[in-house]
């Protein structure tokens, strides 16, 4: 094992790739994928785990729920957040090219691989592999923000979960692959959020539309209508955007 205490740049992209795609209740060094991750790119569990809560130091999303993490972030991890932010597209490739280079297996986070039917790419097959990592960067890191639950329903079969993008991708391409424009649903009301028959409040409590609602319909009513005005299960990181949600319910919602 390595005894420096510096990091590479391609075993922080490693450590963001983990972070961005683990539960943050596994981020420990007893965590079978924490251990063999260290193992590969040379570090120690220990160190690779406290890496993983120092990330988690600097996510509005965890400090905004009280959980500060480590204190120990380093200018680089900080610059690499920024980097994240600025443009998720070209980090995730970047990590995916670390991964490759490591010669890292695919994580075994128990997440069914299901992409989006959208196409982003048209025609190019470069394209399309690119859009592949970005889509499945982004099904991994929503649905590990939620803990592999549904945020209406609790649903934790993960054949039956999708990343739904709050803003279409088609709306705002900047915003595909951002995890803060991601739900974790069921594929049932993953396709009722799409087409505006429920959205999420201001209150972050659930909203059907009037539109849709029916007495004769027990399937509907029991399996959407019964949710109106009661909160989503929150995610551990990547808080959904109020922007985001603003938009959703102002654009799509069916008033």
């Amino acid at each position: 094992m390595a005894t420096k205490n510096s990091w590479t740049y391609n075993q922080l992209l490693i450590a963001f790739n983990l972070y961005c795609q683990m539960p943050f209740g596994k981020m420990h060094k007893k965590n079978p994928e924490i251990i063999k991750y260290a193992e590969i790119i040379d570090r120690t569990p220990s160190a690779l785990a406290m890496k993983l809560v120092n990330i988690a130091s600097i996510d509005p999303a965890i400090i905004s729920t009280g959980r500060s993490g480590l204190k120990g972030a380093s200018t680089l991890d900080r610059a690499m957040w920024e980097e994240m932010q600025l443009d998720r597209d070209a980090f995730a490739n970047k990590m995916q090219q670390a991964i490759n280079t490591f010669e890292i297996p695919e994580l075994s986070l128990d997440i069914d691989e299901l992409y989006d039917a959208a196409d982003y790419t048209g025609s190019n097959k470069t394209i399309q592999s690119t859009s592949r990592v970005g889509q499945t960067f982004f099904r991994r890191s929503v649905l590990s923000a939620y803990n592999n639950r549904c945020c209406i329903t609790g649903l934790a079969n993960t054949k039956l979960l999708v990343a739904s993008h709050i803003v279409p991708w088609r709306i705002d391409e900047t915003n595909r692959l951002n995890p803060s424009n991601g739900l974790c649903l069921s594929m049932l009301h993953d396709k009722a959020f799409d087409m505006g028959i429920l959205t999420i409040a201001e209150n972050m409590t659930i909203s059907v539309s009037k539109k849709y609602t029916s007495h004769d319909d027990l399937f509907f009513n029991s399996a959407i209508l019964a949710y109106e005005g009661k909160p989503i299960f929150l995610p551990q990181k990547f808080s959904p955007l109020a922007d985001f949600l603003r938009y959703h319910r102002e654009c799509i919602f069916k008033k």
